[in-house]
């Protein structure tokens, strides 16, 4: 896999849509986030660091701020997600509360610049 805007090309349009979406919030919030990789994965990048990775797997699409605690950050507005130490795992037809997403992205953005 590429960049995450290569990437984007290589899924169906739900599913591109869908993972977008998170890259767009997480970009808002830390606009000079690069593109780049993580542990072999799409991502986006700040100050050299892996901020988070959105890929389709085969049955769902997994999110992953590379930080167990930022997951447990934002576990509090995923209740009903399927949630696992570095990892958040949704479906395109239930999409991830922005809250959610810029509470994750906001967490790990703060433990890099740490």
């Amino acid at each position: 896999m590429g960049t995450v805007d290569e990437y984007l090309t290589t899924l169906d349009a739900d599913d591109r849509a869908a993972v977008a979406r998170v890259y767009d919030i997480a970009r808002v919030l830390v606009p000079d986030a690069e593109q780049g990789k993580g542990y072999g994965m799409p991502a986006l990048v700040h100050r050299g660091k892996p901020l988070v990775s959105v890929v389709r797997a085969k049955k769902h699409i997994g999110v992953y701020p590379f930080s167990p605690d930022a997951v447990a950050a934002a576990a509090p507005l995923l209740e009903g997600f399927d949630l696992d130490k570095g990892t958040i795992r949704f479906a395109p037809g239930h999409p991830l509360p922005d809250a959610a997403i810029r509470a994750f992205v906001a967490f790990r953005k703060d433990q890099i610049e740490g």
